[in-house]
């Protein structure tokens, strides 16, 4: 995340004295990157990434105290403790392994590029940048070194050709359909036939390489770095529910489920006083921090409309407990967001606050679209009320549920609400707040 004044402040770590200075001076040139502390080791890395929280960290791979892949360890670690650091890693090492150990913790905010290739045309300070605003960048050599050898005498059609290079680039499954125009499933099939063409004619010269592809691969599919799955053009799970049942295209089911509804309250005054950039950064922060709730309770995210969330438990998959899974996720919501938040207000930012609705019910449900462009959608009443009782909850920090939701979820501690008249309605609404949790979810 870049300052307000859109500065990046790295955190530079190398145990070697020259290759510090010289990789700070290269930073300095780019007018907008501040190395606001060095390290020369793991402990050292995590020390100053605690007291300076820098957006960027810039590491090699190999120091103390083993000198084996420390600074690898110390950027998950460094993710771990402060979500949403971009991450540069410096190698003197083109070996492929590195970038799929540093990929299969998620390509969002990592960039793997070679000591003696920093340099050229500015590439490190365009790295810097990438990952700062979230995104990554993989070195061109590292990417030959992926591909071509599994390319040596396979015969493989300009097609095969453009798919495997765009696997080995760590793109995203979903961003990789989009470019090639096609579903994401397709292109899941399309790359399994990949390797078994690679596979089928593979001497032990390739193997190797087929091995790292298939990591790669793996990676790319599972990985859910922060919460965010790669289900990007699709809600999370609508995948596997199309490869058991391709047919659900267009078909309507009615199923009863708990829709989850968050709301950042003061969001348009914060955005009116905060840059652009920087609000950008917070929410895809954000973003990420409630996706990992929603999914952790094996919830499907919905969409997303500016800082609101929209999630249903129960569906596409129906759950004997989506009420309490939903109430589960709500409640790490809040908390994910108030960690967020503490290190926001240590930066200066404004932090978000939340309200949460919830509105258990029957809906109609259906996968519309083509195979060009789908759309995961919920009708009825439930989801009308989960976005009133939404509004209901406040101050930040509030969960409101309704009483069907309170009901399914005995175990929960509600406190009624006295009814209320909401938009869209003629009767009154009665809801509860949530107060307490049952000990399984208890802090």
């Amino acid at each position: 995340m870049t300052s307000a004044d859109g500065r990046i402040s790295a955190l530079l770590a190398d145990d070697n004295a020259i290759v510090r200075a010289g990789v700070q001076a290269l930073l300095s040139l780019s007018g907008d990157i501040d190395v606001v502390a060095t390290a020369e080791d793991y402990d050292g890395v995590i020390a100053q990434a605690m007291q300076h929280r820098p957006q960027v960290l810039v590491t090699d791979i190999r120091m103390p105290p083993r000198f084996a892949d420390e600074g690898i360890e110390a950027a998950k670690e460094v993710r771990q403790r402060l979500p949403g650091t971009g991450v540069v890693v410096l190698s003197q090492y083109a070996d492929p392994e590195y970038a799929v150990a540093l990929l299969a913790q998620g390509a969002a905010g990592y960039a793997y590029l070679l000591k003696d290739r920093v340099a050229d045309s500015d590439r490190l300070t365009r790295a810097v940048r990438e990952v700062a605003a979230g995104g990554s960048m993989l070195d061109p050599e590292i990417v030959a070194a992926l591909v071509a050898p599994a390319r040596s005498g396979t015969g493989l059609s300009d097609d095969e050709e453009r798919l495997l290079t765009m696997v080995a680039e760590g793109r995203a499954v979903k961003a990789i359909a989009a470019n090639l125009g096609t579903t994401p499933e397709a292109v899941d099939h399309a790359v399994e036939q990949l390797f078994l063409h690679l596979a089928r004619d593979a001497s032990a010269g390739r193997h190797d390489a087929l091995t790292r592809l298939r990591k790669l691969h793996t990676a790319i599919l599972d990985r859910e770095e922060q919460g965010e799955t790669l289900s990007r053009l699709l809600p999370s799970r609508l995948a596997d529910k199309l490869r058991a049942d391709p047919s659900a295209i267009g078909r309507t089911e009615r199923l009863t489920v708990t829709v989850l509804m968050s709301d950042v309250r003061g969001y348009s005054g914060i955005a009116e006083r905060t840059d652009p950039s920087v609000l950008a950064r917070q929410l895809n922060m954000h973003r990420k921090a409630m996706n990992s709730a929603i999914l952790k309770q094996e919830g499907t995210v919905m969409q997303y409309v500016g800082d609101a969330v929209m999630a249903v438990f129960g569906a596409p998959f129906p759950q004997a407990d989506h009420a309490e899974r939903a109430l589960a996720a709500a409640l790490d919501m809040h908390r994910r967001q108030a960690a967020v938040d503490r290190g926001w207000v240590a930066e200066g930012l404004e932090p978000f606050g939340m309200g949460i609705g919830l509105s258990t019910g029957e809906v109609a449900a259906a996968l519309l679209g083509s195979e060009e462009r789908l759309e995961y959608t919920l009708v009825g009443d439930t989801v009308n009320l989960a976005q009133r009782l939404q509004d209901l909850a406040r101050p930040a920090g509030t969960t409101i549920a309704s009483e069907a939701t309170a009901a399914l979820a005995p175990s929960w501690g509600f406190e009624p609400l006295d009814p209320v008249h909401v938009k869209g309605r003629d009767a009154p609404v009665t809801a509860c707040r949530v107060v307490g949790t049952p000990e399984r979810v208890a802090p």
